[in-house]
């Protein structure tokens, strides 16, 4: 059971998909990206919610093992600092005065975006396990997050089957290369 209990993600239910005897509303306004300020994502999705202004802010829930050994289960965000809007520019001008959004960027292709959330909002729907996944490539610094390397810093050198990536790590002026999964590790 999540820490909290999960709140609307999406408003109204049929922003992407049509509800039964209800058609889907997405493509009636443009569409905004707006850019949070640092963890204002579930913030600014209330604020919307109040509002009456259409959104969508994937959030999905995600288990860690908490410092004392437990397992527990947030609600996170799925892209965090984005909440996908759709209004006209008076919708627009009111979520940005709540405060909450760092900047906007109006959407140019809407129609890619949507069929994107669509398949987003489906994936989510169907419980399994999402993680948000950046695309680490060869030349980026990264942090080693977990396992026996946590901490240690290095350059992706390459990529392996898509999966693996080899870090170079300074060590007295010489490099030595380890594999890892790109799961453990974070861009810096």
């Amino acid at each position: 059971m999540p820490l909290l209990k999960p709140e609307p993600d999406i408003w109204p239910l049929n922003l992407l998909s049509p509800v039964e005897g209800e058609e889907a509303i997405a493509d009636s306004k443009p569409w905004w990206a707006l850019y949070t300020l640092a963890r204002f994502e579930k913030k600014l999705m209330r604020q919307l919610l109040e509002e009456k202004i259409a959104f969508f802010g994937p959030t999905i829930s995600r288990r860690y093992r908490s410092p004392q050994g437990r397992i527990r289960t947030s609600i996170e965000p799925l892209f965090p600092n984005y909440v996908f809007m759709m209004g006209d520019e008076v919708e627009r001008y009111r979520a940005v005065c709540t405060g909450s959004v760092s900047r906007f960027m109006p959407v140019p292709n809407p129609g890619e975006l949507i069929e994107d959330l669509r398949q987003i909002r489906e994936l989510i729907l169907t419980d399994a396990p999402l993680a948000p996944e950046l695309r680490i490539e060869p030349g980026q610094k990264v942090r080693v997050k977990s396992g026996v390397f946590k901490g240690f810093e290095g350059i992706v050198i390459r990529r392996e089957n898509e999966i693996r990536l080899l870090i170079s790590v300074r060590y007295m002026g010489r490099g030595a290369s380890v594999a890892l999964d790109d799961c453990q590790l974070e861009v810096i």
